[in-house]
């Protein structure tokens, strides 16, 4: 069974370092290419920009002990190093276009992800995963904008010029430092003037209550899950579930167990089932509305489950989610239909 979806988030443009050809002519690494995510009806998706740190940034199962583990911040990003590798990941998504002889196209607008539904084309929308690349001024931003970019991050989960990102800590609430600084706050409203996304996943409690209150879009958390399962800082409290499905936003649900972001106990186990997966989906549609849950898988950006594999298992996770009796029109929303009215409202 497949359906045609919008995925929230993935890393894919990190691992394309030897040039783009291998997206098109598929790969045996990584989670998604094109004739995989063709197979399994992938029609579009967030495609992140992000700057790893140039030093070595261990995961968060080195901080392990039997309660849990508490991850450090790594080191600020140099403002010039970050600059320059934000133009180098974006010049890498716009090659995706050029090479594809048509199946490819960056997303601008609605109509271009329609279209891509519709079988016309893979549409990728531009994102950028924690903003280092952006200066005060936002001269940068609005290069990108021209450039694609539809979809920002203000922060990963580090500290920048905007906020701070929430540290990988398990068991944790998300509210682990303050919020937004002016220039964040500047940045959200700049957004809304140019009609850019605000991702709300990586973001501190504080931080998110400062969009909530400043921005007049949607909110949005494109790979986050409900903590009320797994109480990672990553995931979501009820209350900011309640804030996001009050503002028409959506939460896409990712697939992530490194950090584990499914299982309650944060065990990162490569055999959790997927039943674990669609429990954050029921949850968040119980609790805020199925108008208001999506896909957002973070592949490419972490392990996934061994049941999941790759953008293959989507069509089974589907069928699962069908299997517990949700309906063809609820199964729609949640594949992409909840992505459009949300992008709609935003650009």
């Amino acid at each position: 069974m497949s359906y045609k979806f919008i995925d929230g988030h993935n890393d894919t443009l990190l691992r394309l370092d030897k040039g783009v050809d291998e997206f098109f002519e598929g790969s045996k690494q990584g989670h998604l290419d094109w004739p995989r995510a063709k197979k399994s009806g992938f029609a579009a998706g967030f495609f992140a920009v992000f700057c790893p740190n140039p030093s070595t940034d261990p995961t968060p199962v080195v901080y392990a002990t039997p309660k849990g583990y508490e991850k450090p911040f790594p080191p600020k990003l140099d403002d010039s190093y970050a600059y320059q590798y934000t133009n180098k990941m974006i010049a890498r998504f716009l090659q995706l276009e050029k090479k594809s002889g048509g199946r490819f196209k960056t997303a601008r607008t609605l109509k271009d992800v329609e279209s891509a539904l519709e079988g016309e084309y893979m549409a990728g929308i531009l994102h950028i995963e924690g903003a280092e690349g952006i200066d005060e001024d936002f001269d940068a931003l609005h290069v990108y904008y021209e450039a694609g970019l539809r979809s920002i991050g203000p922060v990963w989960s580090r500290e920048n010029r905007f906020g701070e990102g929430v540290p990988y800590r398990f068991p944790h609430s998300p509210d682990t430092g303050p919020g937004l600084t002016e220039v964040g706050k500047k940045l959200v409203k700049e957004c809304n003037k140019l009609g850019i996304m605000i991702d709300l996943s990586h973001l501190n409690e504080k931080g998110f209550w400062d969009v909530a209150k400043i921005s007049n879009a949607p909110l949005v958390a494109t790979h986050s899950n409900a903590h009320s399962i797994c109480p990672v800082t990553r995931n979501l409290t009820d209350r900011q579930l309640d804030a996001i499905g009050k503002s028409n936003g959506v939460v896409g649900v990712t697939y992530s167990i490194n950090p584990d972001m499914i299982s309650a106990d944060g065990k990162n186990n490569e055999k959790t089932p997927l039943s674990e997966i669609a429990s954050h989906v029921q949850y968040i549609a119980d609790r805020i509305g199925v108008d208001h849950v999506a896909l957002g898988s973070d592949f490419d950006g972490t392990r996934v489950p061994q049941e999941l594999k790759d953008v293959t298992g989507v069509p089974r996770l589907m069928s699962l989610l069908k299997n517990d009796g949700w309906s063809e029109a609820d199964l729609d929303k949640i594949s992409h239909k909840n992505w459009l009215r949300v992008l709609g409202d935003t650009w």
